[in-house]
């Protein structure tokens, strides 16, 4: 017997006990065909009443039902439900009573009859017991419609009226209950917007946690220090104990205006669907809404909690068990990437290697999938083949937009070929691009860990006069290993109110760890200067600054570059924590020649005057200066209607030495002097 047959058999007992009960009623009735029964009171119905056993209540044979729930076997919906619930016999009768009417509509009626009040179609209190063949005077019965017991706490049944006497008040099973004992697993539309991915990925940890669950643990909370990392290991557990997952980003609760509501019908999903509750990151809504998390926390459903933060013991009155969720070493998410590669299909992914294109990357198995069909998508405007900056498009994809909001995204465009520099700078940015690259195998998988509680990331030091290309440098290291560039705005970071600055980069700090990005802090001395001799308030605070930024710069995880044209003005204890310090020097005339051929290549239209030996002997100018002057030489070319010319180009300089603040000499502008 299936489900829907086993509840339809149940509906069919609870009739037979209606016809008795009418019965019953109609033999006792002084006056049964009276048009306004249920709307008045006769003398001969209260000289019933009086006369009537308060205590009595209809004999139910319990063998019927005991043989429809033998015949439909553990799995039917209704006995799951009652067995991970905690529902007794009594519970169990009693929602099968209240949800007649959404099974059948003449129940409206004939409740209404029995109630003795027509306007009243719902089962009463009282009746409901009366049909289950309970004593209403006794405590342990009532006790069932608490809202501590199961059948109200887990929202299976809803006592309606409150502000009647108990035996009078109104059952009501919700609509989603009804859905799902007749079939139908839909969540409710509140929960289903809060409902995040369920992909799980096999470790030593997720076997271990999987016995676990097995042995009857129901509280267990994952610290992860890699987004995607606790879910994952959480979902991979269930499924090896037999068990599904629901998913809910604790995250957006924190926003809602009623959480506790939207939490109790995440309980009951799970308790209906007989799966269980993975919740987090759990440190986000215990920030906000604590009463909340000890609520779930004491459910009696499966909870598996992650987060960043560790357990906190005043979240719960029971005490979970605690894990750390694994970090994926470079050869397990190397096979992630292959898993969801295969899963794509072989044309498709033929010839990319994911380990060149995104196994430096940290994602969780969902960002993985998620970066995976976003690549497809983006192949389907060609021939549908995936092709590498395809991959990378997905992984940038799956950045959160919380950064934003505090730093400037920008999508890198450059590469190494447009970087022009000194060979020792470059072989600095190459290695600093290898050492982001490989870090997870070296800190990682062969444990060349810097202890103290120092976190992974790589940290670098540009410094150099103003457009020397510590910008662009940055760039060209985001677009080499395959990551969105952020530069920090300073204006969203300093504040003149004491420890608000702190705050804000916190916040990017915090925003920088979820996403795999450069982050860029352009100025840097701005924020990163150095401390002073204390000899008023605002040295102390400002000098507590400093401090902040010295312990959490050491437990950074991702990749930050800072930039500064005054590298005298960093403190020293930063300078000492950085991975690399990179010196941008001023270009010499032979890579100010290849700045100008660079800058003045075409589609850009150039006469055949232009002396470039002459550009880059007589005029020492930085990359940047030589990228303005020759964008300024192109807006007075389209003014004339014709190419760039060795005089716009001089003149393009003319300007830029004044914007310099540097005085327009003969001998540097030599025969071009005279017609300025």
């Amino acid at each position: 017997m299936d489900s829907l047959g086993h509840l339809l058999g149940r509906a069919a007992l609870v009739e037979q006990r209606i016809r008795m009960l009418i019965a019953e009623r109609r033999a006792d009735d002084p006056d049964p065909d009276d048009p306004f029964r249920g709307l008045y009171l006769t003398d001969e119905v209260i000289d019933r009443l009086l006369d009537s056993d308060p205590r009595s209540a209809m004999t139910v044979d319990p063998a019927p039902t005991v043989a429809l729930d033998e015949a439909a076997g553990p799995e039917a919906r209704l006995l799951r439900l009652a067995r991970d619930a905690g529902l007794t016999p009594l519970d169990v009768d009693l929602l099968v009573i209240a949800a007649m009417p959404d099974l059948d509509a003449r129940f409206e009626r004939f409740y209404g009859y029995l109630n003795d009040d027509v306007t009243r179609r719902r089962v009463s209190v009282g009746l409901a017991l009366q049909l289950a063949g309970a004593p209403g005077l006794s405590a342990a019965v009532r006790g069932r419609l608490e809202a501590s017991r199961p059948l109200v706490r887990h929202g299976l049944i809803v006592v309606e009226d409150p502000d009647r006497p108990l035996l009078t008040r109104a059952l009501r099973v919700p609509d989603r209950v009804v859905a799902h004992l007749l079939g139908d697993d839909t969540p409710e539309p509140e929960l289903r917007s809060l409902l995040a991915d369920a992909d799980g990925f096999r470790s030593p940890l997720s076997q271990q946690l999987a016995v676990a669950l097995a042995a009857g643990v129901r509280l267990v909370h994952l610290k992860q220090h890699l987004v995607g990392s606790g879910v994952a290991a959480a979902t991979a557990a269930l499924a090896e104990a037999g068990i599904g997952a629901l998913v809910v980003d604790l995250a957006r609760f924190a926003r809602l205006p009623e959480p506790h509501a939207i939490a109790r019908l995440a309980v009951r999903e799970a308790l209906l669907r007989g799966v269980g509750l993975v919740a987090g990151p759990v440190e986000q809504l215990a920030d906000t809404h604590p009463d909340v998390i000890r609520w779930l926390t004491e459910s009696g459903v499966t909870l598996l909690l992650f987060g960043a933060a560790t357990w906190d013991p005043q979240w719960s009155s029971v005490s979970p068990l605690t894990l750390e969720a694994p970090v994926l070493s470079v050869g397990t998410r190397l096979e992630l990437w292959e898993q969801q590669l295969a899963a794509v299909g072989g044309e498709a992914a033929a010839g990319l290697d994911a380990a060149a294109v995104a196994g430096h990357l940290s994602l969780g198995p969902a960002q993985v999938r998620r970066a995976i069909e976003a690549a497809v998508l983006t192949a389907q405007l060609r021939d549908g083949v995936i092709a590498p900056e395809d991959l990378r498009s997905g992984v940038r994809a799956q950045n959160a937009a919380g950064l934003e909001r505090l730093a400037r995204r920008i999508e890198p465009e450059v590469g190494w070929e447009d970087l022009v520099v000194t060979p020792a700078v470059r072989r600095a940015l190459t290695d600093l691009a290898a050492r982001a690259r490989h870090r997870d195998r070296v800190l990682a998988d062969w444990r060349m860990r810097r202890g103290g509680g120092r976190g992974h990331g790589v940290t670098a030091l540009f410094a150099g006069d103003s457009g020397t290309g510590k910008t662009m440098s940055a760039e060209v290291i985001a677009s080499d290993l395959g990551l969105d560039l952020y530069t920090v705005n300073l204006a969203t970071v300093v504040d003149k109110y004491i420890g608000e600055t702190e705050k804000n980069l916190e916040r990017i700090f915090a925003e920088a760890s979820g996403v795999n990005a450069v982050l860029f802090f352009d100025e840097a001395d701005a924020i990163f200067g150095k401390r002073s001799d204390v000899k008023d308030a605002h040295d102390r605070y400002a000098n507590i600054e400093s401090a902040y930024l010295l312990q959490r710069m050491e437990t950074f995880d991702g990749l930050a570059v800072l930039a500064t044209n005054l590298r005298a003005n960093i403190d020293e204890a930063f300078t000492r924590r950085l991975d690399t310090i990179i010196d941008f020097p001023a270009p010499a005339p032979p890579l100010r020649l290849t700045l100008w051929q660079r800058c003045l290549a075409p589609p850009l239209p150039v006469a055949d005057d232009l002396d470039f030996g002459f550009l880059a002997e007589a005029f020492d100018l930085a990359g940047g200066n030589i990228r303005s002057a020759s964008t300024t030489a192109a807006y007075l070319a389209a003014a004339t209607g014709g190419p760039v010319t060795m005089r716009l180009l001089v003149q393009a300089v003319e300007q830029e030495y004044r914007k310099l603040g540097r005085l327009v000499l003969e001998r540097e502008f030599g025969r071009f002097y005279d017609g300025l």
